[in-house]
């Protein structure tokens, strides 16, 4: 591993900062640091850098322990959340401000920035002061001045939290593009899980202090381990009593959750939803939301508000309209773990679980429909 926690402690007065986080992270990957405010992450990646020391436990980069090391001599770039750009400074003085400091020849700091100023599509900019840039470019100035000492290590600090949705998108993919393309070991904080899902390599899903949980995107979303994750991650809907949905028999489990992926909502007169009527239940449309490729349908059942996503190519649905719906799965949780529940009555059906979803789907398109 490139970089290595081990038992890593932290506490600010009494308030428990980090408690016995362990991981490690292997070179040229690409990782987030995800959880939500206070949850420990900002704290985790400033221990990294040197710009807090830990109680207990050791800081390993490369092989070697760095806790005792000063920030400066880490090997390490630090994109801050609000760039930290020197105003008075133009875009090349600050990409070129570090390597200033290391009294790098000028020939040598010239032909540097110029790459980076390649690199990150600055090139024209050059001359400019931050107040006459983009939030965007602010980001690629910060960013290529972090890279500019050729650093073994880059962190970045919600790096797209100052900057507007659409521009932040667009930047999720260059950064990602750019990171791999310099083929750096690259550590970032979010609290947004769409960032870090659309982002990362692997993600350390971090609350109140501990590590809940690390793995690949995929696997965190599919495979969620703990309480904290399953309702983290994902648009859930959390709710109780889940065996008072057919399918579903009571267990020893105190909640669950039900993601929208996991719900299929029908016309009451379709028929070739037949066979699933006593698989399914009764509910009302309450509210529709338009989400640009589908739509999002609130629906009471039972007193619960169950979102399901809704194709556009699918027959038009009312707000009060009455709706079947089957829940094909749902996660129930302890005070510990997360179980993946599949719907019992299913199994008994004459179409496998797996073809379920494609076989309904397709039967309500408007043209399927007789």
């Amino acid at each position: 591993m490139y970089v290595e926690l081990k038992n890593i402690n932290k506490k600010y007065g009494e308030y428990q900062a980090m408690k016995d986080a362990n991981f490690g992270i292997e070179k040229g990957s690409l990782v987030a640091l995800l959880g939500p405010s206070g949850s420990g992450k900002t704290t985790l990646l400033r221990m990294i850098a040197g710009l807090e020391t830990p109680d207990t436990g050791d800081i390993i980069i490369d092989g070697k322990r760095v806790n005792d090391i000063d920030p400066s001599k880490r090997g390490i770039g630090f994109v801050f959340q609000n760039y930290a750009l020197f105003r008075h400074m133009s875009v090349y003085d600050n990409i070129a401000f570090g390597l200033e400091l290391q009294k790098v020849p000028k020939a040598k700091i010239k032909e540097r920035v110029e790459e980076l100023l390649e690199l990150t599509g600055l090139k024209g900019l050059e001359k400019r002061y931050p107040s006459q840039l983009s939030g965007g470019q602010r980001q690629r100035v910060a960013f290529a001045r972090a890279l500019a000492p050729k650093p073994s290590l880059l962190l970045l600090d919600e790096p797209f939290a100052a900057i507007d949705a659409k521009v932040r998108q667009e930047l999720r993919s260059w950064l990602r593009k750019m990171i791999y393309k310099v083929g750096i070991t690259s550590i970032f904080v979010t609290h947004d899980q769409n960032e870090a899902v659309e982002v990362a390599d692997q993600i350390i899903v971090t609350s109140k202090g501990r590590i809940e949980q690390i793995g690949s995107p995929i696997d965190i979303y599919k495979n969620p381990q703990t309480p904290f994750v399953t309702e983290f991650i994902g648009q859930s809907t959390v709710i109780e009593n889940y065996h008072r949905f057919h399918g579903f028999e009571e267990g020893p489990y105190q909640r669950a959750v039900i993601r929208p992926e996991f719900v299929e909502a029908f016309k009451t007169d379709n028929q070739n939803f037949n066979n699933y009527i006593d698989v399914s239940e009764e509910g009302e449309v309450i509210d529709i939301l338009f989400r640009g490729n589908s739509l999002e349908l609130t629906i009471d059942l039972h007193g619960v508000m169950i979102t399901a996503v809704r194709s556009l190519e699918r027959r038009e649905v009312k707000v009060g309209e009455k709706m079947r719906v089957l829940i094909y799965r749902l996660f129930a949780f302890d005070e510990d773990k997360a179980y993946l529940l599949e719907n019992e009555k299913l199994k008994g059906k004459n179409i496998n679980n797996e073809d379920l979803e494609s076989y309904l789907y397709n039967e309500e398109y408007d043209f399927f429909v007789i």
